[in-house]
């Protein structure tokens, strides 16, 4: 039987573009090479698309905090309705790789908020993972909140910031509706992107700018004194779930540099053998 030709798209323009790199080195090394021939696409910072070789498509790919996209000079661009699947140099426009599936793994913004399901859609490429509503409404965690709680499910107390209505809402209104810690996050990121732990005044101006910075839309939560528990879902018709992880912290919340930085400031371990509470 033919292998299949797996287009793994990884980078982007995001704040999670070396999360993503990460997650791709990931793929690239467990998936089953007997089955399935890749095809590497890197998006760098600015955008563009590249075709990658295997060997040499990352540089410090084992050092998280310095792991960098190896851009290839050759520029990629798909041309939807001719050939299904169909890679062309985008300087050129001659033919390159035709793929069967593409594997997204783009992180953040314009990855993981509809935008490039979206373009896949549109190229009539069959793509793995959420289509573009759920891809959308999830990423966005003003509108996932909504949605859970419309539903009946609990959610932590929360507030959403706009540019238009942040002069309405000061500290002491906040924390009086919420109490203390409040945890500030830009709306529209992952991976604790812009996320601040909040407990005075100070914290809490410093942390509302440096959410702006990275989305149109800021939400503030209540603290909770609770368990991590983190569970994989996958398929459609009939969708699996792994067994529960349970995070374990070392260190004052799960920020950016905990999930990726610093290999001692968290553990996953099997859900039920840690029962102690920790704030997330």
């Amino acid at each position: 039987m033919a292998k299949q030709r797996v287009g793994i798209v990884f980078g982007g323009k995001s704040a999670e573009h070396e999360v993503s790199l990460q997650s791709a080195k990931n793929i690239v090394d467990a998936i089953d090479k007997n089955r399935f021939d890749v095809v590497l696409l890197g998006i760098d910072k600015q955008g563009q698309w590249h075709v990658n070789d295997a060997s040499q498509y990352l540089l410090n790919a084992n050092d998280p905090a310095h792991i960098a996209l190896n851009p290839s000079e050759i520029s990629v661009a798909t041309v939807p309705g001719v050939v299904k699947g169909q890679l062309i140099d985008a300087g050129n426009a001659q033919a390159l790789a035709q793929i069967d599936v593409v594997f997204p793994i783009v992180h953040g913004t314009l990855g993981e908020d509809g935008s490039l399901q979206g373009m896949l859609r549109m190229a009539n490429l069959p793509f793995v993972g959420s289509d573009v509503l759920g891809s959308a409404a999830c990423m966005d965690k003003d509108v996932t909140k909504r949605l859970l709680r419309d539903a009946g499910l609990n959610v932590a107390p929360f507030v959403t910031l706009t540019r238009a209505n942040r002069d309405k809402y000061n500290f002491s209104q906040i924390s009086a509706q919420l109490g203390l810690p409040l945890f500030v996050k830009p709306a529209n990121q992952g991976s604790s992107v812009g996320v601040s732990k909040v407990t005075s005044e100070a914290q809490f101006t410093e942390a509302v700018r440096l959410a702006f910075e990275f989305d149109h839309k800021v939400v503030v939560e209540q603290g909770i004194k609770g368990r991590e528990i983190e569970c994989a879902v996958l398929g459609n018709d009939f969708p699996q779930a792994s067994t529960c992880g349970e995070v374990v912290l070392n260190s004052d919340f799960y920020s950016y540099d905990t999930k990726y930085i610093d290999d001692k400031g968290a553990q996953v371990v099997g859900a039920g053998k840690y029962r102690s509470g920790h704030q997330r």
